[in-house]
């Protein structure tokens, strides 16, 4: 199992200009309408394939639209022995700014 964050926690640490790795495994298209800034997009079919990409020392916050994709891609994740955190709601909950 992989904890949850609350969009307004990670809005807080962006805000008080903490670094947090995010990965975006929303669409192409979804992105293009805005994703938190400074995430790195990785659809979620390409995150299996794309993990010599990441750090296995870093906790990343895995973000999509609803909390869905992001949670299987945490699952997935998890697995293969990465440190993730789920954003809970996803973008539908992001209030935050966006890129």
């Amino acid at each position: 199992m992989f904890p949850e964050i609350l969009p307004n926690e990670i809005e807080k640490a962006l805000k008080e200009d903490k670094q947090l790795p995010i990965i975006d495994v929303r669409e192409a298209e979804e992105v293009a309408a805005g994703k938190i800034p400074g995430a790195k997009h990785i659809p979620l079919g390409q995150v299996l394939t794309r993990t010599n990409e990441l750090d296995p020392n870093t906790e990343y916050i895995v973000v999509c639209r609803s909390g869905n994709r992001s949670s299987l891609a945490c699952e997935w994740l998890a697995g293969k022995g990465f440190k993730v955190k789920n954003m809970a709601g996803g973008m539908s909950n992001w209030t935050g700014d966006i890129e």
